[in-house]
């Protein structure tokens, strides 16, 4: 298939800023996909689409405040260091701007001396190995320094950090947040809970190649990035009992999605305790193993994501659903609207 096959026209204006004060306030598209219909909600109103015995399953991701704003120790220079992938103990593979006068040897601080951090090695396109030196407990003085890394096409302060977690995230690593998620409160889980749905939890940390583009004209060419998945014994058994019940599995995400999929394509269709990396690419044609239907946000165009969402309902529902979705002001991405397919 083609990348223009997966483009249409989005106006700036309708990429979410910031997020809504009620995080279960934002519009819910439904989108039939068997039959291509849609119908316009509101996100409290999910649980009418969700039926008792149905399992949701929820990325437990939470997102490191990876942003890092130092000075280099022999100029004072202003630094800007991303953390991408934490290597072992105290060394980080990162990301610095600007990296070209940033050679091995050479030592950053943060935070008047708080945090420091020495260039173990330089890799390709700004790349570091830095080992970091601090008193306490490294993620305590992450939280006190550090920014949350807000994808590119954000361009807005976030005034409560806390408004890019989900509020169940827990399992520190995330390098951008399982954005489905941030729809739910506390009370609406409950609400779930009461009706007789189950939820379940995986965890995969999102790493930042889920922004990187597609950039070949072929799509099954296209290079997927690897991220860390972990799935319980207890999801596990969930999973694999709501099935045998006949419930259906519904993932909140394409994250979720990704790690159910390579769950059941390993184990033959059926869930088992598991934790590795992913590389999974999802797109038309493929056939689903785990799950029945997806809570997702908007996505960018051309996006490996917008495929997954093609694969589920087809590319020619979604395309029209964006369509509608561009026509009703829906708001798009990280911070915007959700829709559902079920």
């Amino acid at each position: 298939m083609k990348l223009d096959q997966f483009d249409f026209e989005l106006p700036e204006e309708l990429i979410a800023q910031v997020p809504l004060e009620n995080r279960a306030a934002s519009r819910l598209m439904v989108l039939d996909k068997q039959s291509g219909d849609i119908k316009h909600e509101i996100f409290s109103d999910i649980t009418k689409y969700l039926q008792k015995g149905d399992c949701l399953v929820l990325n437990d991701t939470k997102v490191l405040p990876a942003r890092l704003f130092g000075l280099k120790v022999d100029t004072g220079a202003k630094v800007e260091v991303l953390l991408l992938k934490q290597l072992n103990g105290d060394r980080w593979e990162t990301l610095v701007k600007p990296a070209k006068r940033l050679k091995k040897g050479m030592t950053l601080t943060f935070g008047d001396g708080q945090l420091q951090a020495v260039c173990l090695d330089e890799l390709e396109h700004g790349g570091r190995i830095l080992e970091f030196q601090y008193d306490g407990i490294f993620y305590e003085v992450l939280d006190q320094l550090g920014k949350m890394p807000l994808p590119p096409y954000i361009k807005t302060q976030l005034e409560d950090q806390d408004r890019y977690q989900t509020v169940y995230a827990k399992e520190r690593g995330s390098a951008a947040a399982p954005t489905a998620g941030l729809h739910f409160t506390e009370e609406l889980l409950e609400e779930i809970r009461e009706k007789g749905i189950h939820i379940a939890y995986i965890t995969l940390h999102v790493g930042l190649g889920t922004f990187r583009p597609v950039n070949v004209d072929d799509i099954e060419e296209h290079d997927m990035h690897s991220e860390f998945y972990r799935m319980s014994e207890e999801t596990a058994s969930l999973l694999n009992q709501t099935r045998k019940q006949g419930g259906r599995i519904i993932s909140v995400g394409t994250t979720s999605t990704r790690t159910l999929e390579t769950i059941a394509t390993v184990h033959n269709g059926h869930f088992e305790e598991a934790n590795g990396w992913t590389d999974i690419f999802i797109y038309p044609g493929y056939e689903f193993k785990a799950i029945n239907g997806m809570i997702t946000n908007f996505h960018l165009p051309k996006s490996t994501l917008i495929m997954l969402v093609s694969a589920l309902a087809g590319r020619e529902p979604v395309l029209h659903a964006y369509e509608e979705a561009v026509k009703e002001k829906y708001r798009f991405f990280s911070f915007g609207d959700a829709m559902l397919l079920i």
